[in-house]
């Protein structure tokens, strides 16, 4: 194992890594605990194996908001044989201890352009007006970028929760809870149950809420289960690649909803039909909604009869749940932490 091929395993596990780079920045932050604190050995995965994963949160919290959320072994797979093992990363260490962090510089440096590819993406939902905006141009900017690619099942949840949250919204529904009044001896054995989980009581036996979206937030690299939920009953699962028998089976057995409502692109919705009709599961899908018809509602919000009460709101929406999802798209103190560590310093022609 030589140098370019141990670039080469680094450059694989970013080119496979999802916009926050989750492995990437341990093996950066691996590297500087070598090269700073020296308290480490490179070729013992066990002296860093558990703590370089607090290292690595340590970067993520302030510059993406979260740390990952993916299991145990997922996140241990990192130092596999076909990702980066200690091996590799012994010899990525000698190099960068050569070269005063050069290795954790690229690292960072790449870091760096896959957040200002998704910074575009931001402006423009910023910079967009009503009159303007385009929804397939914008689906199309992550579609374009091999970095953001990755990343476009979250772009999906974004745009449809943004859409449907504003919606519901706009539509002023309201849901009501209300008791049978056949049951308030049940009710009254368990009023303290009924108070704090159904908001009622024996004096009020019925409750009223705005009707909402919410999205269920980060998941896990497989992007499976439940994306949003409605608190007026549908399980919302967003599925922008083509939907196989296992995945069907684990939307369906892991969301336990019998509402459920899923946003595919036009090319899946008569695979999806079929094959939900096939396992037995049609009965549980309330809806199929197609890209197609996503692309025809915003057209209405952004520039319809009500485009003036909605359209500013979706686009608000939009630019929000980026800055949510990606905080690093819109943080200028990451170049602070580049600067300060002196990586802005460095330059090598093989690690450009």
């Amino acid at each position: 194992m030589n140098i370019e091929e141990a670039k080469g395993a680094i450059d694989n596990i970013i080119r496979k890594a999802r916009v926050h780079l989750y492995k990437p920045i341990q093996i950066a932050e691996i590297l500087y605990r070598d090269r700073v604190h020296k308290d480490i050995v490179l070729l013992d995965l066990e002296t860093y194996r558990t703590k370089s994963k607090s290292w690595r949160d340590l970067i993520c919290v302030p510059f993406l908001g979260r740390t990952s959320t993916s299991s145990a072994k997922y996140q241990d797979d990192l130092f596999s044989a076909t990702a980066v093992p200690p091996s590799i990363i012994d010899i990525l260490g000698k190099e960068n201890r050569k070269k005063n962090g050069i290795v954790e510089s690229y690292i960072y440096a790449r870091f760096q352009e896959r957040y200002g590819q998704m910074s575009t993406a931001l402006n423009y939902s910023r910079k967009a007006k009503k009159e303007t905006f385009n929804l397939e141009e914008f689906l199309n900017l992550f579609w374009s970028e091999p970095g953001l690619r990755r990343s476009i099942d979250k772009i999906y949840e974004i745009v449809v929760y943004s859409l449907f949250s504003v919606l519901v919204e706009e539509l002023d529904v309201e849901i009501e809870v209300r008791l049978n009044p056949d049951k308030v001896n049940v009710l009254e054995e368990f009023e303290t149950f009924a108070e704090k989980v159904l908001c009622i009581n024996s004096k009020n036996t019925s409750y009223k809420s705005p009707a909402s979206i919410n999205r269920v937030g980060v998941t896990n690299a497989a992007d499976r289960g439940l994306d949003m939920w409605a608190n007026f009953g549908p399980a919302i699962q967003i599925k922008h690649l083509s939907l196989n028998e296992r995945l069907a089976e684990e939307i369906v057995t892991t969301v336990t909803s019998d509402r459920i409502v899923i946003v595919c692109k036009d090319s899946e919705e008569d695979v999806i039909k079929s094959l939900l009709t096939q396992l037995g599961w049609r009965s549980r899908i309330q809806s199929i909604i197609t890209e197609s018809e996503l692309i025809d509602w915003y057209e209405k919000a952004l520039r319809g009869n009500f485009s003036e009460v909605i359209g500013d709101k979706l686009l608000k929406s939009i630019s929000d749940e980026i800055i949510n999802e990606f905080p690093s798209a819109d943080n200028s103190d990451f170049m602070e932490f580049y600067i300060q560590r002196g990586y802005d310093k460095l330059n090598d022609e093989f690690w450009k």
